[in-house]
């Protein structure tokens, strides 16, 4: 008896094998055709839904990765415009270029350039100073908009900030540290507004590798020279304004810019107190200064220099406050080795190896912040009288 076998036809897997299609389908069957994906050449199909919706999408390989572009309802896009549209995009993606990336662009999506400017804008009202808008822009201008101002925020990849960054990344590492903080506070900027799905920079910290740059401290007198440089400094400009903001600047161990700013309304010379506003500190905290008798007396020569029409208390020749090189100018012009920042420091050190005030009272004198936040949380006082007793130690032992 013969064995009859039946054999079901075997399943294609795998590509069609020939010639790709070239212009296979037609006005009337995309009219007619049933549900499924009808190709029709250059990656172009016709979908057809169960529901009869049709519509056209294209496969691509966009820069190494698969991509599905939709060109549209059949309604609205003719198939001699979806074959235009098809080519068009299929030369873009051979040489190199982004179709999506274009279309986005088209729609509105904003370009690195100017979503700088857009986040610029929105974060000037928190900064304190006027300045940071033009540090922000200027840096990007320099560092980041040569290879990313003209890419649209949603195509920046890591490979783009990689090359942005590596070239400044250990040749100027503090800068290359604040480009790269601003250029990821622009893409997370396009995330919160879902151009973009996740920030580049975030992976790039273990691929640029540490850095090693060296930290300069600023130039500073030791403790026992300072007493001899206010006198140099007092012989070379006898009561002159710049005389009297330096010594008061060192008497009350204060920043440059606190006392270029400060105004007679901060000082209640009856009570010894100038109290800086938290809108003018680095710390964004109230600070209140106890001013020793000899700090008391520069101020009274501050006013009697001015007509009483400003409300700055060191000002210059034309009634306006000091520009911050003025002072640092003052020291090079005397032979001082030192910037007006690095009195700070002769302070501290004179505090700890000639007094026996405890160290936060000496921290709180330099209006530094708690870094242990347990501590910080419990520590309520600004130690104000025992900070009056070390500012009146240190006018003392300036006054030789």
């Amino acid at each position: 008896m013969n064995n009859v076998t039946s054999t079901r036809p075997q399943r294609r897997r795998g590509k069609p094998k020939g010639r790709h299609p070239h212009n296979r389908l037609s006005a009337a069957f995309v009219r007619s055709a049933p549900a499924g994906r009808h190709c029709d050449g250059n990656g172009l199909y016709l979908y057809v839904k169960k529901t009869g919706t049709r519509s056209w999408i294209q496969r691509l390989v966009v820069r190494g990765r698969k991509r599905e572009i939709g060109l549209g309802s059949v309604v609205l896009v003719s198939l001699a415009e979806a074959r235009e549209q098809a080519l068009a995009n299929r030369k873009l993606a051979r040489a190199g270029g982004d179709p999506v990336a274009e279309k986005r662009r088209y729609l509105g999506v904003p370009t690195f350039a100017e979503a700088a400017v857009r986040v610029i804008e929105q974060k000037r009202g928190g900064w304190r100073s006027a300045k940071t808008p033009r540090l922000w822009t200027r840096s990007l201008e320099m560092y980041a908009f040569g290879r990313l101002g003209k890419l649209p925020v949603s195509e920046i990849t890591s490979a783009d900030v990689l090359e942005t960054l590596a070239p400044i990344w250990h040749a100027r590492p503090k800068v290359a540290r604040s480009v790269r903080l601003r250029i990821r506070a622009v893409l997370e900027w396009a995330v919160a507004m879902d151009w973009r799905k996740d920030n580049p920079c975030d992976r790039l910290l273990p691929v640029l590798g540490p850095q090693h740059d060296v930290v300069t401290h600023r130039k500073a007198l030791p403790h026992g020279e300072v007493s001899a440089a206010i006198a140099k400094v007092r012989a070379a400009k006898p009561g002159k304004v710049d005389t009297l903001a330096f010594e008061f600047l060192v008497l009350t161990a204060a920043r440059g810019g606190e006392v270029r700013g400060a105004v007679w309304s901060e000082i209640d010379q009856g009570a010894g107190v100038w109290t800086i506003p938290a809108s003018r500190t680095k710390t964004a905290k109230e600070h209140r200064v106890p001013l020793s008798g000899r700090a008391l007396e520069v101020l009274d020569g501050a006013r009697q220099l001015g007509d009483g029409s400003s409300p700055i208390v060191f000002v210059n020749e034309r009634g306006k406050p000091l520009t911050r090189k003025r002072p640092g100018r003052l020291l090079l012009s005397c032979g001082i080795s030192a910037v007006p920042h690095g009195f700070r420091s002769s302070f501290r050190d004179w505090a700890a190896e000639k007094t026996d005030h405890p160290r936060e009272v000496v921290e709180a004198a330099l209006a530094h912040v708690v870094q242990n936040k347990v501590e910080a949380a419990y520590m309520r006082t600004d130690l104000f009288e025992r900070r009056r007793r070390l500012m009146e130690d240190w006018a003392e032992y300036l006054a030789g």
